[in-house]
């Protein structure tokens, strides 16, 4: 037999004392405690001291050009003029469309209230036949009639406060009544102008229905003081006969 090798001794590890961190710093993943100088979690290896996150952005730091986070007072200029060009353009805007603004609000007002009849303080017309004034057109009686004789006459109503005026209703002819209608010529356009108390006017064409009754016609102005009304495209208008209109009505704003 041959002899055997010999075998070297194994060496012996003894365990190695551990100190005792019970009263270091707890980690945060698993609770152990560590000594103050240890970066990671002696039994999780967790880092114990990690690095703080940065806070959330406010809204409108999300928004370019501010949602960059980058040194103090760099792009800063940058984003002054940004940030006043866009004010800039928002006053320019605000300014330009403040008119379509007031008009809308005015019409929603318009919509929502209750609209209530005013009279004219006195009634003037350019041209009158004999018998029909101008003045049965704001007396409430459907059967008296203004009488023009001819197309371009107007008639002139004046208020004593300015108003705002939402609504005109027009009666056309020469009365509500259809058989009593058509006795006299009517006119199926009418030129609305309509005078401001700072002396601003407005005109409106109004094409009427050739039809006895009531029209109204939506206005909707401001501190109105005059309201003239010119007679236009006469329709059964021949000799012995005369443009006849029956009532005209103004309501304002209740």
């Amino acid at each position: 037999m041959r002899p055997a090798k010999p075998v070297a001794a194994r060496p012996v590890v003894r365990p190695v004392a551990v100190p005792d961190e019970g009263a270091g710093v707890p980690c945060p993943a698993c609770g152990t405690p560590n000594l103050p100088e240890r970066r990671f979690c002696r039994r999780c290896a967790a880092e114990l001291r990690p690095t703080a996150k940065a806070a959330p952005l406010p809204w409108w730091r999300t928004v370019w050009p501010f949602r960059r986070r980058v040194r103090a007072s760099s792009g800063g200029m940058t984003r002054f003029l940004v940030i006043l060009l866009v004010v800039l353009a928002l006053c320019a805007g605000g300014f330009l469309l403040m008119p379509a603004g007031r008009a809308l609000i005015e019409d929603t007002r318009d919509k929502l209230g209750k609209a209530k009849p005013v009279t004219p303080a006195s009634t003037e017309a350019s041209a009158s036949v004999p018998g029909h004034p101008a003045k049965n057109t704001t007396d409430g009686l459907s059967n008296r009639y203004w009488g023009a004789p001819a197309t371009g006459a107007s008639v002139t109503y004046t208020f004593r406060k300015p108003f705002r005026l939402v609504d005109v209703i027009i009666t056309n002819g020469a009365s509500k009544e259809p058989e009593k209608y058509a006795l006299q010529a009517r006119a199926l356009q009418v030129d609305l102008e309509v005078t401001a108390e700072d002396g601003t006017t407005h005109k409106k064409e109004l094409t009427l229905s050739d039809k006895p009754g009531d029209q109204t016609i939506a206005t909707g102005y401001s501190d109105v003081r005059k309201v003239r009304l010119v007679l236009r495209s006469a329709v059964g208008l021949a000799q012995g006969r005369h443009l006849a209109l029956a009532e005209v009505e103004f309501f304002q704003r209740g």
